[in-house]
């Protein structure tokens, strides 16, 4: 029988009507004969008694005195209540289950408390339960360093444990489920006509993750990516495939090569940004390695990044702009600063070597009378840095001007 992961997010855990519908897409997976492996987050989000947020407010109080590594200790409970609660469901059910924490399933991970990278995956205790007609079920969002600790994986860990599971158990396929029915071409809160992608390439969906799309991590797909593994990602409510996100092969393998309308496949957004400007028109040329140099010393994370011979443009989160400011000076250096900006990415693996794309972006914003204040492209993404007051203006006219 074929292997199948399934993962479910703390949204689609909460409540007993909930995982009900979880068990229903295990059900129907376990009656078309596949052998299936399932992977949770903590229940709920922020304010729920189980979510791990939830979880980390207690130790708030008190100023997390406590090392990371104990603190590992405290984050993974959430994904054991929901992996018991969901076996016990499913056995009242007449299922048989097996719940392995993330170390007991083979997952290995080196020690960087908080947010560890999987080394390796040890598959012979899983191949041993499912081979025993049993639904595995695998705490997500955690691992365990070789002499035993217990990690967690950091941000959008669970989809992480859930592709590299899927990609070491030789998976067919990795259905994430969430409580949205795919990835859509726009942020449907800002574009009312936005429509679901029926598949995606990893590349896009990397660049839409990336870039503000929230629905599945970009770590979890590079992991997919890796060993060409499908995912698909789909709403727990519905009965529909969502959207699948393979490698570009696939599709054309599988006759479901992309109908490109556009040279564009999907528009993200991202806020609350601080473009920061240094213009230097003497001096060494060296001083550009020096204001990267800084920011990597002082832990600034820099983005959208432009460099020439007078000159850099980059961009930094706008609660890091005061303290960007302060290290310039100290270098004698005088930023030009513009906060309150908004980054617009426009992505589509069809827009390779298609003429006129950048040109297109620049007619629909000036038509709108937004100023573009920086561009970036590469292989398959434009970005371009708007005020952030302009933000949703600029995706929407590029949504309806792109045919999306």
């Amino acid at each position: 029988m074929s292997i199948i992961v399934q993962k479910f997010g703390g949204s689609s855990l909460t409540t007993r009507e909930l995982r009900e519908h979880a068990i229903r897409h295990i059900e129907k997976a376990k009656n078309q004969n596949k052998q299936v492996v399932v992977v949770v987050s903590a229940m709920g989000r922020k304010g729920d008694p189980y979510a791990t947020d939830t979880l980390l407010q207690l130790l708030s109080e008190d100023n997390h005195k406590v090392a990371k590594r104990e603190k590992d200790l405290l984050l993974h409970c959430g994904e054991i209540i929901s992996a018991t609660v969901l076996a016990n469901l499913l056995e009242n059910k007449g299922h048989s289950t097996t719940v392995l924490t993330g170390g007991q399933a083979g997952i290995r991970t080196n020690q960087e408390y908080g947010n560890a990278q999987i080394l390796e995956i040890e598959t012979s205790r899983i191949l041993s339960e499912l081979n025993q007609n049993r639904i595995v079920i695998v705490t997500g969002f955690q691992g365990a360093t070789y002499v035993g600790d217990i990690t967690t994986l950091g941000r959008g860990g669970s989809d992480t444990t859930a592709t590299a599971l899927g990609a070491a158990l030789k998976a067919d396929y990795c259905d994430i489920f969430t409580d949205v029915d795919g990835i859509m071409t726009a942020d449907p809160r800002i574009v009312k006509d936005a429509r679901k992608l029926s598949y995606v390439t990893y590349h896009e969906i990397c660049n839409l993750a990336y870039q503000g799309a929230k629905v599945i991590h970009p770590r979890a797909v590079e992991a997919a990516m890796s060993a060409n593994l499908p995912i698909r990602i789909r709403s727990t409510f519905l009965d529909t495939e969502g959207t699948l996100v393979a490698d570009q092969t696939y599709f054309d393998s599988n006759d479901q090569k992309q109908q490109y309308i556009s040279a564009l496949t999907g528009i993200t957004q991202m806020s609350n940004i601080t473009q920061i400007k240094v213009i230097l028109e003497e001096g060494p040329f060296d001083w550009q390695m020096k204001v990267f140099k800084a920011m990597a010393d002082h832990q600034i994370s820099v983005d959208f990044i432009n460099i020439n011979m007078s000159g850099v443009a980059y961009t930094v989160a706008d609660d890091y702009s005061g303290k960007v400011v302060k290290v310039l000076e100290t270098l004698g250096l005088h930023p030009k600063v513009e906060t309150n900006c908004a980054k617009i990415s426009c992505v589509g693996a069809a827009m390779a070597g298609v003429p006129g794309v950048m040109a297109k972006i620049i007619e629909v914003l000036t038509k709108e009378n937004i100023r573009i204040l920086q561009s970036v492209d590469s292989h398959t993404t434009i970005w371009v840095l708007v005020k952030e007051q302009d933000m949703e203006k600029g995706v929407q006219a590029l949504h309806e001007a792109f045919y999306l």
